[in-house]
């Protein structure tokens, strides 16, 4: 099956093509999205009962070129006909908990969703949640216990991947798949294919964690393989997995190897980065870089060092420049040369043109040069350099890389532009069928004439945007939207032909983060602090519920942290989505792992690792990101736990 052991616990607007050229390819697209099932002769016969094994390819978001996007086809086994729409909720937060996560937030636009809907004539999957649980017949053959092996661990979910790989084969692209059974139990795989329960309260954080072994290389860095149970001292060489070393952190620092430019910064995922003793499944004698991320404990955030590695590796799925004229090719020197390029969610990438070997000054980093604007003469050679620059990364190496680098070149000619009757329209734009965050740069793509170039006009609220450089961008982060909503407009035209054509695209821009609200049982005694935030007393324990709440409809995800710590997602209680959150001076053993531990050594730990009881004063700060990205207000409380 190709599967190893789960990490432990830790109805869009499809983008047009970029250029006419590509015009064919994008309704084919269209019409696979648009039909996308696969129908058998027993249900031809009779439509209104979708046969057992038959499968609908939903696009859950579509963001470009399926050729130019990292393509993820989310499968279902174990779903009826009736339990649908079950699996499109359970769709919804393993995505919008995996947008909640850097690098994935600030790269969503770089993805394509598609969700493979497959009937089961049978509810669940089998050995669910034993051995001797049920045996059923499902599409993709979906069974805890490593495919109801009795020599395997319960939590092992595997797919038979020559099934998953068959309805998958549905989608336009597909670069990554995760099956989801319909099953409340934990559980889950890695490896080429990965699956996950889609009712466990921590299923939704499997994905992202996932994801960075399969697209980022990325190593698993728990101190056991077996839950609870020590793997004692590692032996070997210097490993070859970047996030981890044998090195110190001195050592690291003067050799400049593995995450030295990283060290002692605040990590992502909590704490100082820096030498963490324990990883590859080995408890000593390695080290890691953060002393928990969500490689290690599901709930955390990605450190700077995974971070890195996964925005490169992200970048890799996408050209930087989509669309140019041909590399090389002649170009007049009174024309004027268009390309299309990425585009991340919160920032722009950097475009740099030269003519004749001296850089042309462009301070609003436009993706077109008027060359009867510039000194060019027949014979220059112009280029483009569009890198991202990115804070994720810091390696020279990585920022040097295709993925994050590219170049054109061009030689002006003397010819003239040839003639055009292209209309102006637009080509690919950020998605318009749901509200976008107050901080997204949006864009758009327009078609190219050679001779001229069209213009573009942005409103907000009616007013309209200065844009005297025909920006195909809007950084909605210079705007200082007040909290709230707003609408924004774009519309290209041709002002140098009476009677053209135009078109325009409208947003919804959600400039409000949600809140959220906690309620603390049973405290001995409530008061008010100087600072404003309540402050609690409990006895020995307490429990904690945070319930968001935003204007907006989508997933909200919440997350909050203790005494400083790495933001952890509130997923309710490992066992129960529904119930709240305990927090005990030791922790809680939950299937050999800790959870809750106000004493020494984090929230969630491994059994074996030594723990001081955490009785005291304590800090919890809650927030909540919603359905746009918009990060609401962190709210806090104190409380002090008595023996």
């Amino acid at each position: 099956m190709n599967a190893r052991p789960l990490a432990p616990p830790l109805t869009p607007r499809a983008s047009t093509p970029r250029a006419r050229g590509r015009r064919a390819a994008a309704l084919a697209l269209s019409a696979v999205l648009t039909t996308g099932l696969t129908v058998t002769a027993a249900q031809a016969a009779n439509a209104d009962e979708p046969a057992v094994g038959s499968s609908t390819l939903v696009p859950i978001q579509v963001t470009g070129d399926p050729s130019e996007r990292f393509s993820l086809v989310i499968l279902g086994d174990g779903y009826t006909a009736e339990e649908q729409p079950l699996f499109r909720e359970q769709i919804e937060e393993h995505l919008e908990t995996m947008w909640s996560i850097e690098p994935y937030k600030s790269y969503r636009n770089y993805f394509n969703v598609y969700a493979v809907e497959i009937i089961s004539g049978e509810s669940g999957v089998s050995c669910d949640s034993s051995l001797d649980s049920p045996r059923r017949t499902t599409p993709l053959k979906m069974a805890f216990w490593g495919g109801c092996n009795p020599n395997s661990v319960q939590r092992l979910l595997t797919v038979n991947n020559s099934l998953a790989r068959q309805y998958a084969a549905a989608a336009p692209e597909v670069d990554q798949i995760l099956a989801i059974a319909n099953s409340d139990t934990y559980g889950g795989a890695g490896g080429s294919y990965a699956t996950a329960s889609g009712g466990n309260s921590l299923s939704a954080l499997i994905s992202p964690h996932e994801i960075g072994h399969s697209l980022g290389g990325l190593a698993d860095e728990y101190d056991y393989y077996s839950r609870g149970v020590t793997t004692g001292d590692y032996t070997g060489p210097e490993p070859r997995s970047a996030t981890h070393t044998l090195l110190t952190a001195e050592e690291m620092a003067a050799q400049q190897v593995k995450w030295w430019r990283w060290l002692g910064e605040p990590s992502e995922a909590g704490g100082t980065i820096g030498v963490h003793e324990g990883g590859m499944y080995y408890s000593t004698g390695v080290f890691r870089p953060s002393r928990h991320s969500m490689m290690k404990t599901l709930g955390y955030q990605m450190d700077q060092v995974g971070r890195e590695i996964m925005t490169e590796r992200i970048s890799s799925k996408v050209p930087l420049i989509a669309a140019a004229p041909a590399d090389g090719a002649s170009v007049p020197d009174d024309g004027v040369i268009s390309i299309d390029v990425a585009h991340p969610v919160y920032h722009e990438l950097d475009i740099e043109w030269t003519v004749g070997g001296k850089a042309v000054p462009n301070p609003h980093n436009t993706t077109h040069l008027e060359l009867k604007k510039t000194p060019a003469k027949p014979g220059d050679v112009v280029t483009v350099t569009v890198v991202d620059n990115t804070p994720f990364v810091r390696d020279p190496a990585l920022r040097d890389a295709p993925s994050m680098t590219q170049t054109r070149t061009w030689t002006v000619g003397a010819e003239a532009p040839a003639s055009s009757d292209v209309e102006p329209a637009f080509t690919e734009s950020t998605r318009t069928d749901r509200p976008v965050g107050s901080l997204d740069v949006l864009y758009v793509e327009t078609t190219h004439r050679p001779d001229r170039l069209f213009e573009v006009t942005w409103t907000v609220d009616g007013e309209r945007v200065g844009n005297p450089h025909d920006a195909r961008t809007l950084e909605l982060a210079d705007l200082g939207l007040a909290a709230g909503t707003h609408t924004v407009t774009a519309t290209v035209s041709d002002s140098k032909r009476h009677g053209a054509a135009s078109e325009t695209l409208t947003w919804t821009v959600d400039a409000a983060g949600p809140s959220v609200e906690a309620v603390i049982s049973a405290p001995v005694e409530t008061t008010v602090g100087d600072n404003g935030e309540p402050h609690y007393v409990v006895d020995e324990s307490f429990t904690m519920k945070l319930t968001a709440t935003d204007d907006q409809a989508g997933a909200l995800v919440t997350e909050f942290r203790l005494d400083g710590d790495g933001w952890h997602n509130y997923y309710g209680w490992p066992t129960d989505a529904d119930a709240p959150f305990l927090f005990t001076p030791t922790g809680t053993n939950v299937d050999d792992l800790v959870y809750g531990n106000l004493g020494t050594g984090g929230m969630s730990l491994s059994p074996f690792q030594p723990r001081e009881p955490g009785y005291g004063a304590h800090r919890v700060e809650y927030r909540s990101t919603d359905a746009a990205g918009n990060i609401g207000p962190v709210q806090a409380f104190t409380v002090e736990v008595r023996p």
